[in-house]
């Protein structure tokens, strides 16, 4: 069975248009159909969309490692022997419906139904409005740290998660902003605490994860555009390294995990 993925689609003002879940290729597509109504929509997705490298990593992981590293942050391994390449299937069927993949070296789109590749961590700690740059290190409301038992890791995952949430209901008066409360399932992000349950507390990170995947999009995609979030630009590489993520104008951005 395929995994659930987070979806979620905002305006250019930050304003949730619709959010929720979906599972497996098809039902994504129709979601995505649904929801990208206008001629020009931005999607971004957290999943490898383009593997051709026989083996290792690809060059957009790598350098996820070199330039965010410092924050602990890293990307998966992905090559043509990798098991899990739903992202490939879903970027093979959305070209066939019109969309054009873009990596971003040529700058933000400004015409047509677009999607790229996004890993939310790199806007986390590279967007200093979340104030993980000053901290340090990326939130741990993800990977396990290697010593801590599940058992006790469970509440610092959940306490991490709510600590995320405050940080991104702050977004609210930020350039570009994000409105959690403008939509009922992203406003139980605010007023529910997060789940210990494992099944339960996935649901709530995919959910997290489109939304950050939606705002990246609104910092890359016109009118603006700002840079990418990073040290890229202190290093004198304004282009982004080829990771992606979301939706504005209307289209759809999603946490995708199928498989």
């Amino acid at each position: 069975m395929a995994n659930e993925s987070g979806v979620v689609a905002l305006d250019d003002g930050g304003t949730v248009l619709a959010a929720g879940w979906t599972r497996g290729i098809d039902p994504t597509i129709e979601w995505i159909d649904q929801h990208a109504h206008n001629d020009l929509a931005l999607l971004f997705v957290d999943a490898p969309l383009v593997v051709t490298n026989p083996s290792g990593q690809r060059l957009c992981e790598r350098q996820v490692g070199q330039r965010y590293g410092q924050w602990k942050v890293s990307a998966n391994s992905t090559n043509r022997a990798s098991p899990r390449q739903a992202g490939v299937a879903l970027l093979d069927a959305l070209v066939s419906r019109g969309w054009s993949y873009q990596a971003g070296h040529e700058g933000p789109p400004v015409r047509g139904r677009v999607v790229s590749e996004c890993y939310p961590y790199t806007t986390l700690v590279g967007v200093p409005a979340f104030g993980y740059d000053s901290d340090g290190e990326r939130p741990c409301y993800k990977r396990k740290a290697r010593r801590l038992p599940v058992a006790a890791w469970r509440p610092v995952r959940a306490a991490a998660c709510d600590d995320l949430i405050r940080r991104l209901e702050k977004l609210r008066s930020a350039d570009p902003p994000l409105h959690l409360e403008s939509h009922p399932v992203t406003r139980q992000l605010i007023t529910d605490a997060s789940p210990l349950d494992d099944r339960a507390y996935k649901h709530r990170e995919d959910l997290i994860d489109a939304l950050l995947c939606g705002w990246t999009a609104l910092l890359w995609g016109p009118p603006r555009p700002y840079p990418l979030p990073g040290p890229r630009a202190a290093r004198g590489d304004p282009t982004p390294s080829g990771n992606d993520h979301r939706t504005r104008h209307g289209g759809p951005t999603s946490r995708w995990d199928g498989r």
